[in-house]
C-alpha cells in the first residue's frame, strides 16, 4: 500500500478552511466551558496542513500532515496532535521516517472514547491546519538479533515502521490480531512484507476468534525483542506467557491501570501554602482544579503532558508512558500520577 497521498488543490483548501473554522467553533461551544486548556507553547510545536484523511479500514481513517524541514524521528515515535476544540492526543507515526515533507498517522474511531477519535474522524477535514508538537519516541526499536511483534487492531501503526526498518536477514515474525479483516489497516501492505507468508500471522476474530499467543511465542529464542501493542488485556497476556526474565516492549494507549497505593494523600501547594486532599479514586489534578481552576490539562489521561507540574517534594508514582527518565525526577503529570507515600508539594 502506498503512502504517497496527492495533495489537494489550494482551492480545496482555502474552502476547507473556512468550514475547518466553523467546524472548531461548533466543537468548542459544545464543549462549553468544561473545555480543558489549550497545549502549552513548545519550541517543537509548529502548524501543519492536513493534506489527505482517507478512510482505510472499517472505523479507521489516515492523515498526511504536511510542512516544511521537519524532524525525522524513529520508529516507534508518535505525534501529540491538538484538536480543533482544544484536545490533545498522541497517534503513532506510521509513515517515512526520512520524509521531512510530511507525518502519516491513523487513527480508529472510538466509539466509547473521550471524544478525541471522533473529532479526528468527523471535524478535521483536508485543507485545515492542525497544531502538533513533537516527534517523541517512548517505544524505540532496540538493536535484536531476532524479534516477535504482536499488534491488536490499530496497534499495528508503530509496529509497520519497525517492520519497515529491520534489516534483510533478521530474523522476525508478527501476529496481527482484529475483530475483521475489514477493520484492520495496512494488511495489504504487511502481506508484501512477508511475500512468502512464512512471518505473519493474520488473525481475524469473527474468522478464528482469539488468537494463540502460546503458539506463537513458544520457542521464542532468549536474545528476541518481544514488542506489543493493542488493548491492555493482549499486553498483559504477553507479558504473562514469556519466560521468567524477559520483559516485552509495550506501548500503551491509556495509562496503567489503577493498583495498590491508590489510598487518600494530602498535596500541599507551595506558593500559596494550602494543602488538599486528594480521596481514593480520584486524581491530583481533579483536587488542584477545585483550588486552581485555570489549571491547564486536556486528556486526563497522561498521554499529552499538558497538566505537567513541578514536585517539590514526595516520591511520585509515574503511570503515565509520557515524561523521560530526566523530567521524571522533578516532575509529573497530575491526571494520572500519584505518590507512594501520604503527602507530595507542588510548585503551585
Amino acid at each position: 500500500m502506498s503512502n504517497k497521498l496527492t495533495p489537494p488543490k489550494r482551492t480545496t483548501v482555502v474552502a476547507a478552511a473556512g468550514a475547518a473554522a466553523l467546524l472548531a467553533r461548533w466543537a468548542l461551544r459544545r464543549r462549553g466551558r468544561d473545555a480543558p486548556a489549550p497545549a502549552p507553547r513548545s519550541p517543537r510545536r509548529r502548524e501543519l496542513l492536513v493534506t489527505a484523511h482517507e478512510r482505510i479500514a472499517d472505523g479507521v481513517v489516515r492523515l498526511r500532515l504536511e510542512g516544511h524541514d521537519l524532524p525525522r524521528w524513529t520508529p516507534g515515535a508518535h505525534l501529540d496532535l491538538v484538536l480543533p476544540s482544544g484536545l490533545v492526543r498522541q497517534y503513532s507515526l506510521c509513515g517515512d521516517p526520512e520524509d521531512t515533507s510530511s507525518y502519516t498517522v491513523a487513527a480508529r474511531l472510538a466509539a466509547d472514547g473521550r471524544g478525541g477519535s471522533r473529532e479526528l474522524h468527523e471535524l478535521v477535514r483536508e485543507g485545515m491546519e492542525l497544531e502538533v508538537r513533537g516527534p517523541r519516541n517512548r517505544f524505540p526499536l532496540v538493536q535484536a538479533p531476532a524479534y516477535r511483534f504482536v499488534a491488536g487492531g490499530i496497534g499495528i501503526t508503530p509496529l509497520l515502521p519497525m517492520l519497515r526498518s529491520l534489516p534483510e536477514g533478521t530474523g522476525w515474525k508478527l501476529l496481527y490480531g482484529g475483530r475483521t479483516r475489514a477493520s484492520m489497516p495496512f494488511l495489504e501492505e504487511i502481506g508484501k512484507l512477508d511475500p512468502e507468508g512464512t512471518r505473519v500471522t493474520v488473525v481475524a476474530e469473527d474468522e478464528a476468534g482469539l488468537p494463540d499467543l502460546d503458539a506463537f511465542l513458544t520457542g521464542v529464542p532468549e536474545d528476541a525483542a518481544v514488542y506489543c501493542c493493542g488493548p491492555e488485556g493482549l499486553m498483559t497476556a504477553v507479558a504473562e506467557k514469556l519466560p521468567a526474565g524477559t520483559e516485552p516492549h509495550l506501548e500503551r494507549f491509556a495509562p496503567r491501570a489503577a493498583g495498590a497505593g491508590d489510598g487518600a494523600f494530602e498535596v500541599e501547594l507551595h506558593r500559596s501554602g494550602r494543602v488538599l486532599t486528594v480521596p481514593a479514586g480520584s486524581s491530583v489534578l481533579a483536587a488542584v482544579r477545585a483550588e486552581l481552576p485555570n489549571t491547564p490539562y486536556s486528556c486526563e489521561q497522561g498521554w499529552c503532558g499538558t497538566c505537567q507540574q513541578r514536585v517539590l517534594e514526595g516520591e511520585i508514582d509515574h503511570r503515565d508512558e509520557l515524561l523521560t527518565d530526566s523530567e521524571r525526577g522533578d516532575s509529573m503529570l497530575i491526571c494520572v500520577s500519584r505518590t507512594r507515600g501520604e503527602r507530595l508539594v507542588l510548585d503551585l
